[in-house]
């Protein structure tokens, strides 16, 4: 049996930008912007998503990252009640709620560092950071030196390795789950977080409540290091990601099969994307923007737990500078769904709801079926069917005989590239072992076989 995040179709929210919040945190009083997150929720739900992964959340001094209180909702979104409020909404709409946990670093308004610079040495605090050093001043004027996150002087890092430090922000986690019922968080910089931390992290979670989820930000590496019975449950596939993009770009699906073949052991635990709010949107990656739909065919059907960042429903684009990351987190009202319709929203809110019905997507076994260049099939098993993807890069029209992985007479064609349903689905003939399809050109389908049929 699956856990609800094995089965998971996650909606990723960057909620300061998305509803245009100010950059800088400087206002006094709170503007309860969750009353507009709260309208996203319906659409989330219509797109087939299960859950969302919405952050940063809690009070800081600029893009969220830089925490001044871990108990408190940014001021910027809401206060505690409104964001408790969302959390029940989503509940009742099915979908659950994962938050960023930025354990890594704090800003440097938050309170133990503000003691650490009125009290210097002096502070009961002063071990919490990582490398306070009282014989130099830091780039910001501090009257000690401490670890940065990347050298960024307004990101302290803390010491996770410190027992009191630990034991605060486990008991952070439980006001998290307590306060607003969250099931999940999101790990700010896992690539970098100390092992033991996690180790003790993954025991405390467990306890407060089942199925609760932990799910890393790593780039490179070996993902099992980090995902894995006794750390996290799961971390970002970012080589996935990439093989994507650059597969289509280059007309080079090897490059993806590569990618899933060398990551199938762990892969169905990964939390796979195609563009996040550190990312340039895949509009923009995408040499052809035809490439879009089999883009998210493929994300919504090979191993792992996939993820649609918003606004991609729509094709928006942009791209960052090196100084900004606005363009990839812009305000988008949601009273403009309608006019952002388009036919990759029907076909991804298609996908979320063939995701969720079928396990093979879950837990299902991937077979690699055909692969050329151009032309891709893959088959997903699971416990009382078999779901084939089968796509193309090319411009024109790809005649493919796939070969079936299991004994059956026939399958049926369940998406077409467009909304095609199970109720409405033609049945394709298995002739001699194999299915025999065209497919359009910058297009995909899945078929489905049932069983022993």
């Amino acid at each position: 049996m699956s856990t609800w995040y094995e089965k998971g179709v996650f909606y990723h929210m960057y909620p300061l930008g998305m509803t245009g919040a100010p950059k800088h945190n400087d206002a006094a009083e709170v503007t309860d912007r969750f009353k507009e997150l709260d309208q996203w929720i319906p659409h989330i739900r219509d797109l087939g998503c299960s859950a969302v992964y919405i952050g940063p959340l809690f009070e800081s001094t600029s893009h969220g990252y830089d925490t001044r209180d871990y108990r408190l909702v940014d001021h910027r979104l809401g206060d505690n009640e409104s964001f408790k409020a969302f959390v029940e909404l989503c509940h009742q709409a099915g979908i659950r709620v994962v938050v960023d946990g930025v354990f890594n670093h704090t800003g440097r308004e938050f309170f133990a560092f503000k003691d650490i610079q009125d009290k210097k040495w002096d502070s009961a605090y002063k071990d919490w950071y990582r490398g306070v050093n009282f014989g130099w001043q830091s780039p910001c004027g501090d009257p000690f030196g401490y670890d940065a996150w990347q050298g960024h002087f307004e990101l302290p890092c803390l010491n996770l390795q410190n027992p009191e430090v630990k034991q605060y922000l486990f008991d952070v986690i439980r006001f998290w789950v307590q306060e607003f019922n969250i099931d999940g968080i999101r790990l700010d910089c896992a690539n970098v977080l100390d092992f033991g931390f996690m180790k003790d992290l993954r025991r405390e979670t467990e306890s407060m409540k089942e199925d609760f989820w932990l799910m890393g930000e790593v780039i490179h590496g070996d993902y099992s290091r980090w995902a894995n019975p006794e750390m996290l449950h799961s971390v970002t596939n970012y080589e996935l990601h990439k093989s994507l993009y650059s597969g289509f770009n280059d007309h080079n699906f090897f490059e993806i099969a590569h990618n899933v073949r060398r990551l199938e052991a762990i892969g169905r635990q990964l939390y796979t994307f195609v563009d996040n709010h550190d990312e340039d949107r895949i509009a923009s990656k995408l040499r052809k923007k035809e490439h879009l739909l089999p883009v998210y065919l493929c994300l919504m059907t090979l191993p792992g737990i996939p993820s649609i960042y918003y606004g991609g429903e729509w094709g928006i684009e942009g791209e960052r500078t090196r100084t900004c990351d606005d363009m990839l987190r812009p305000a988008i009202h949601i009273e403009d769904a309608e006019k952002l319709h388009c036919g990759l929203t029907d076909a991804l809110a298609a996908l979320g709801q063939l995701h969720g019905a079928h396990d093979a997507f879950h837990n299902g076994r991937y077979q690699e079926l055909l692969l050329t260049n151009r032309q891709y099939a893959f088959a997903r098993h699971g416990t009382a069917s078999v779901m084939i993807t089968a796509v193309n890069n090319d411009d024109q029209d790809a005649d493919l005989f796939i070969p079936v992985p299991v004994q059956a007479r026939e399958a049926v064609m369940v998406f077409d590239g467009s909304t095609l349903t199970e109720e409405d689905s033609p049945a394709v003939p298995i002739e001699n072992g194999k299915l025999h399809i065209t497919l359009k050109g910058n297009r995909g389908a899945v078929l489905m076989i049932k069983g022993d049929n």
